[in-house]
């Protein structure tokens, strides 16, 4: 990074004034660690964010002169209103919300998301910002004593001299960074006379000589691309006079605070671990073809063939879902059953023309459908999906030997140059017709081995609408239920049949009819289960219910969880404190069947689970 400094006044309300001022609002918070340093905030002003004490808001500086000058020099500040005021140039109360050239970090972040104030924020760098629990305390001080503590070698700096005293310089006080469990941390053991009572966002009040943890964060930015500015969504830093020199002439290169943001600031927010920042030297010592070693899913080893012009061989059982997959990727994929074709459906024909004494060769109808698709669409890969070839006789796995080899029908037609393949099929000790692949046509595909898991197909269900019941049926009973072994005289179970038991429960609400797709004893044993007693919303919300009650076995728990997916979104902490005494097994079940994609309730677990982790961190 190049330069990091403030705002002028100009940008904030004057003619360079950015958009972000115009929806976010001049107001910024304040983070535990400037408050520790002794910046300034009121007890009863927040951002638009909420009235939560980590959205209180402070002071931050600006580079702009102060006109009506008296006898000491003064700018003008942001005060925790969002309003301009003078302010005197020793003071060590009003914090730091630097800036910088977004064009200079664009490259250096991940990602970004448009907030709902409709800003573009994104994160960039870390710092020391949000306090611990007093219970997280106690683990690191007593992981600090054991020496369980890794020292990451970076520190950061802040002004050892009182708050109060303003003519005093600056004093240089390096805080240590630690590591441990992945999570980096800051020991603040530097008591600053503050004369008032100053809250932290636990609502724990300061006390003198006392030290405190906290934790290192990401920084978040807010982003104007058209004035190329990024500016931190928070006052990170505080307790740095503006300038100790009592001239201040507009030149903010000569200010104290310009010093310590070039000496100190620009270096520690940046992270040692952040990978954009290494040398083309260092990654090559940890990684020379820069390759991405994560564990890679069903799906992404399929995507990423198919995105190669690889075709693919899906195995598996019957019912394993290997055509949804496929669907999954391609909705409109073309699909050939090659247990029922024939050469003239796959090959096409040749049919005599009686006026002219020529014959005619004729596209097979399939090649046409996918002709026509990737024609649409040119950009984007469509599937031709070959399904039970290995219950297709020989002679019409050789013909699909040929289009796999050419990418080529009949030695005519070749396939669109976004056209893809993929093939599925029976293994040979789960289909009495299944026939073996030929070596030839077997070598031509990357092989993709499916098989569904009771977590994978619980996944899978929770995006795909199946039945509540169903889907805590099948996690209470597991294996047992999801399958049950073919004996081809009655219904069994198997993944396929139970989305057809969810319709079937949707459309009548009846759930004896499920025997005739899985069966008497599982559809009996189905019924028991949706029976069972439980604790009832409404029950819940009024706190209609007992320790004796909490007794449940855990049929009556996943039942309970089921009944309670009516809730609304004022009603979640509530739920969520009934979950707990469950456990966190029933508080996994009920987010994920609650939420089925909605932004909103999302964003509510995602909110109480921050709140979870700063409050009642393990280490």
């Amino acid at each position: 990074m190049k330069e990091l400094t403030i705002l002028t006044r100009e940008q904030i309300y004057g003619k360079d004034r950015l958009e972000i001022f115009e929806k976010y609002g001049e107001e910024s918070a304040i983070t535990d660690y400037a408050i520790l340093q002794g910046g300034y905030y009121h007890y009863n002003n927040f951002t638009k964010e909420g009235k939560e004490l980590k959205n209180r808001t402070g002071w931050y500086w600006t580079k702009t002169e102060y006109e009506k000058t008296s006898y000491e020099k003064k700018v003008i500040i942001i005060d925790d209103s969002g309003e301009e005021r003078c302010s005197g140039i020793f003071k060590r109360n009003v914090g730091i919300r630097p800036i910088v050239s977004f064009s200079e970090i664009k490259n250096k972040i991940n990602s970004y998301k448009i907030n709902k104030f409709g800003v573009k924020e994104v994160e960039y760098g870390e710092y020391p910002q949000t306090i611990v629990s007093e219970e997280a305390s106690k683990n690191l001080n007593h992981a600090l004593s054991r020496n369980l503590l890794k020292e990451t070698g970076k520190t950061y700096t802040g002004d050892l001299a009182q708050i109060t005293n303003v003519t005093a310089p600056f004093t240089e006080k390096k805080y240590k960074e630690y590591e441990i469990c992945g999570t980096k941390y800051v020991l603040f053991d530097d008591f600053k006379n503050y004369n008032v009572d100053r809250k932290l966002s636990d609502g724990r009040t300061i006390e003198e000589f006392k030290q405190y943890w906290l934790e290192v964060e990401p920084i978040k930015w807010l982003v104007d691309e058209e004035k190329d500015i990024a500016i931190t969504k928070n006052i990170i830093a505080a307790g740095i006079p503006f300038s100790n020199k009592i001239e201040y002439e507009g030149n903010f290169d000569k200010t104290d605070i310009k010093e310590y943001i070039d000496k100190y600031l620009i270096k520690e927010i940046v992270s040692r671990k952040n990978k954009r920042e290494q040398t083309v030297k260092d990654i090559k010592k940890e990684n020379l073809y820069e390759f991405n070693y994560d564990e890679v899913s069903e799906e992404e080893i399929i995507k990423g063939a198919i995105e190669s012009n690889i075709s693919v061989f899906l195995h598996g059982r019957s019912s394993e879902g290997k055509s949804a997959r496929v669907k999954q990727i391609d909705p409109n994929c073309v699909i050939i059953y090659l247990r029922n074709a024939t050469p003239e459906s796959l090959n096409g024909k040749s049919v005599y023309n009686q006026e002219t004494g020529e014959m005619i060769d004729i596209k097979p109808t399939w090649l046409k459908k996918l002709e026509n698709i990737c024609e649409k669409e040119p950009d984007k890969n469509h599937i031709v999906f070959f399904d039970e070839i290995t219950n297709a006789l020989p002679s019409i796995q050789g013909i699909a030997f040929n289009i796999v080899l050419d990418k080529e029908v009949n030695g005519m037609w070749k396939l669109p140059d976004n056209a893809r393949i993929v093939a599925a099929g029976n293994e040979m000790n789960d289909s009495l017709a299944a026939n073996q692949l030929a070596e030839p046509l077997f070598n031509r595909f990357a092989h993709v081995y499916i098989e569904t898991t009771v977590d994978k197909w619980l996944e899978w269900a929770s995006k795909n609408n199946i039945h509540p019941a169903i889907y805590a049926y099948i996690a209470y009973r597991k294996d047992d239920a999801l399958r049950s072994k073919y004996n081809g005289e009655k219904p069994n179970a198997d993944p396929r049949k139970w989305e057809m038991a969810s319709n079937i429960l949707y459309k009548t609400r009846r759930p004896e009819m499920l025997r005739a797709l899985l069966g008497t004893d599982i559809t009996n044993e189905f019924i028991w289960f949706t029976k069972q007693k439980v604790i009832t919303l409404e029950d819940i919300l009024n706190d209609n219910y007992s320790e004796e009650d909490l007794n449940l076995n855990t049929g009556e728990k996943y039942m309970t969880v089921v009944g309670l997916l009516n809730a609304k979104e004022e009603d979640y902490q509530k739920v969520l404190e009934f979950l707990k005494k469950l456990g966190n097994e029933f508080i996994s079940i009920f987010n994920t069947l609650w939420t089925k994609d909605n932004e909103e309730r999302l964003e509510i677990i995602a909110e109480s689970k921050q709140d979870i982790k700063k409050k009642i961190r393990k280490i």
